[in-house]
Formats: C-alpha cells, sequence, structure tokens
C-alpha cells in the first residue's frame, strides 16, 4: 500500500514512468536530482501526513528505505 502511494507521488511530481521497486536507487534508477528527491520527500510527508528528520532522510537511498521509513512513523 505505500510502495503503491509512493509510485502515484513519483508519477504526479517527479514525471516518474514505470513501476516503482523496493530496489530502485531513488538517485541512480529513478534519475533524481536534488530538487526531484527533494520534491518526491515534501510530497511524501504530505501524502501520508509525515515529517522525516534531516538525518534519516541522509539515510534513504531505495525505495524500499523510503517505504519502510514511512511505515514505521505512519505505525507511530
Amino acid at each position: 500500500v505505500i510502495l503503491a502511494a509512493i509510485g502515484q507521488v513519483a508519477r504526479e511530481h517527479v514525471d516518474f514512468d514505470g513501476e516503482l521497486r523496493r530496489e530502485q536507487r531513488l538517485v541512480e534508477d529513478l534519475e533524481l536530482d536534488s530538487l526531484g528527491a527533494l520534491t518526491l520527500a515534501v510530497e511524501v510527508e504530505n501524502r501520508f501526513r509525515i515529517r522525516l528528520a534531516p538525518e534519516v532522510e541522509a539515510e534513504i537511498v531505495t525505495v524500499g528505505d523510503l517505504v519502510d521509513v514511512v511505515g514505521s512513523l505512519v505505525a507511530d
């Protein structure tokens, strides 16, 4: 559910086209520059009504990392 929602956010806000998979790297595979990564982070925060701490955000490398962080924040 979280992966599908992040995929929808990516398609709407950073022009990602394709199937989103957990192992994909945000910068290399999704080809996000710093603005694209920031846009994705902000829109994911808005979608799930969460806040990603800067130190946590810095450790997010893959789509799976993002799914796990969002899942833990939504559960809290």
